[in-house]
């Protein structure tokens, strides 16, 4: 059986650090009603002149780095966006003619933050399969593009990012991807979105009047599904491993809120300080969340050689997954 490994990993986040005092204008003392509802204390956004691809191609370029591996190796490239330059062409193939990525092929896949997740479950499966050898995932959004910055409970809660992995055969029973596990449900698709961006409900004067052009979350109710599906994501994966939570070394969960990895980490009784979070330096970056935190817990080496770690978003859809990665 062929199971494929991480060889690689990059990120960027833009050098534009916006403090929660950037939002005093919405709530009276913004630092400490942020931070005590989220757990954040700053976030990145994007210059006026980078889009998703721009951040992309930095975290595709660090990841070739670190694998040593020239962009004409990789066979394939799949990003995880909502955020993408337009509406067509794919950022991906915009991606590949910046990296020079002769060879591959190149789509898009929006699970929304857990857009990273499927497609590293995409990568996964396409090597798998054993007709791929090179697969780039990234994960990549800039959504203070799409925040609707006269809402105090959500543009505060949102930071723009990009991180990839490289996945590649040559894995085994002790290295790389070991188990996935992907899921959706549709009911709850308007609990997450952004109203007047598509076919359903074209952009016109009313509709920009009306603000349906920015996010808009039903806070509450994804609470509740984010604190049902966790635990699910977690209970799921150890099982299909014939593990238990305690016995991995970290979980790297979606970067979402504070509260939830209390709730979850009480819930599982998995140590807190186990999470890996950058949630309080660059809030929910959307899918690139958990690509930005597993590039950084490889480079200053919290990450071991041997370390299994559980990997999990949840996002709009609704969306959730995860995966289960022995380094």
């Amino acid at each position: 059986m062929i199971i494929s490994k991480i060889i690689g990993s990059g990120s960027c986040l833009p050098d534009r650090v916006i403090p929660n005092s950037h939002f005093d204008y919405l709530v009276e003392n913004a630092d400490e009603w942020i931070f005590s509802r989220t757990g954040i204390r700053e976030r990145r956004f994007a210059h006026a002149d980078q889009a998703t691809s721009d951040l992309a191609t930095i975290a595709a370029r660090n990841a070739l780095e670190n694998a040593g591996i020239d962009a004409s190796e990789l066979d394939c490239i799949v990003i995880g966006t909502s955020t993408p330059d337009m509406s067509l062409p794919s950022t991906a193939c915009i991606v590949q003619e910046n990296i020079a990525a002769k060879n591959a092929f190149a789509f898009d896949v929006n699970a929304v933050c857990s857009s990273f997740v499927y497609a590293l479950e995409i990568a996964d499966n396409f090597i798998k399969c054993g007709k791929y050898k090179t697969v780039m995932a990234i994960g990549a959004d800039v959504y203070s593009r799409i925040l609707d910055f006269n809402d105090k409970n959500s543009c505060p809660l949102f930071g723009d990012g990009a991180g990839a992995a490289i996945l590649t055969s040559g894995g085994s029973s002790e290295l790389g991807i070991q188990h996935t596990y992907m899921r959706s449900d549709g009911k709850g698709w308007q609990l997450i979105q952004v109203p007047s961006s598509g076919s359903r409900k074209p952009i016109t004067p009313e509709t920009i009047d009306a603000r349906d052009i920015y996010f808009q979350m039903a806070g509450k109710q994804v609470y509740i599904f984010a604190t049902d599906v966790i635990p699910d994501i977690i209970e799921s994966l150890c099982a299909k491993a014939g593990i238990k939570p305690s016995d991995l070394d970290y979980i790297i969960p979606h970067q979402a809120n504070i509260r939830m990895i209390d709730f979850i980490s009480k819930k599982c009784g998995f140590p807190k300080e186990q999470f890996l979070i950058n949630l309080d330096r660059c809030g929910n970056t959307s899918a690139a969340s958990v690509a930005l935190v597993l590039d950084e817990n490889l480079r200053n080496g919290t990450i071991k050689p041997g370390n299994l770690v559980l990997t999990m978003a949840f996002g709009g859809g609704l969306t959730w997954g995860g995966l289960l990665v022995r380094f």
